[in-house]
This record gives C-alpha cells, sequence and structure tokens, in this order.
C-alpha cells in the first residue's frame, strides 16, 4: 500500500465489474471464481444483498504513480470486497470476501468483516465457508468453526 493512505470501508450499491473481477484475480481467488464469464459476474453483484467494499483513499499526489485504469468512486482504487447474501434480520452468508494480494496481511480483511458486522448489527449471524488457506485468517478473527455444514456441488 502506499503511505499517507487510508482505508474507506463502506456499503456500495452499484460496484462495477471490472473492478470486482481485478480484486477477484489479485486476491486468488479468480482461480474458482468464474472471472472470465461477464454474465455470471454480473448477477453475482446483482443478486447480493450487502457488497461492502475497502477503497484506498490517499491524497493526489500520491495516486500519480499508480496505474488509474478501472479505478471508481472519484480515484479509490478497490482493494478488497465482501459480497453477501442476507435478510438483514437472521444471518448473513458471506459468499466472497477478497483482498488484493498487495494488500493481504494489513487487516483489510478483518475491515470488511467488522464494516459487515456493522452494517448488519447485533442481531444478524455472520457465516461463510472458507477456502482451505484462508481458515487461519478466519480463526485470528475470532469466527469459530461448524462442524455441521453441507454442501451440493454446483454443475458448472
Amino acid at each position: 500500500m502506499v503511505e499517507n493512505s487510508h482505508v474507506l470501508y463502506a456499503r456500495e450499491l452499484a460496484l462495477g465489474i471490472p473492478e470486482f473481477r481485478r480484486v477477484l484475480v489479485e486476491s486468488g481467488l479468480g482461480e474458482v471464481r468464474p472471472v472470465d464469464d461477464e454474465a455470471r459476474l454480473k448477477a453475482m453483484l446483482e443478486g447480493a444483498s450487502l457488497i461492502v467494499t475497502a477503497r484506498l483513499d490517499m491524497p493526489r499526489l500520491d495516486r500519480a504513480g499508480l496505474d488509474m485504469a478501472g479505478l471508481d468512486m472519484g480515484g479509490r482504487p478497490l482493494i478488497g470486497v465482501a459480497r453477501c447474501l442476507t435478510d438483514f434480520s437472521w444471518v448473513c452468508y458471506i459468499s466472497d470476501l477478497a483482498v488484493s494480494a498487495k494488500a493481504q496481511g494489513l487487516g483489510i480483511g478483518k475491515g470488511l468483516m467488522d464494516e459487515v458486522a456493522r452494517q448488519l448489527g447485533p442481531s444478524v449471524a455472520i457465516s461463510l465457508i472458507s477456502m482451505p488457506d484462508a481458515v487461519g485468517f478466519y480463526e485470528r478473527i475470532g469466527m469459530k468453526r461448524m462442524p455441521d455444514a453441507f454442501w451440493i456441488s454446483r454443475q458448472r
């Protein structure tokens, strides 16, 4: 990350497909998400009931050396996203928690989880299915492992 920068966490109602795709790829989730299927990415975003983003906010001078292609929200690059399905009353399923590789290890994932919890309030439980290499992260931030989960695989 760039020095003298800050991370802005917020609910976004209209995240663009190019930014979403880029963060999925940069996070490593692009290997297991349909990043080459724009129609499916669009449906994934439109079907989400809550999207929380992490954007890098930095002074204009710090932006001079950045590749500005695909940036949104006034030139604030997307560095993380939590895409959620929820009823805003009982439970929230986090279907994607992605942080760009360059921003991993800096607390961005925890910040996204904290903002999701803040947006939902204390009466909504949060669940997710972790990628094997991310299990330690979820345990470190205090999530409880649940042994009684079930899965039916998708056909494509």
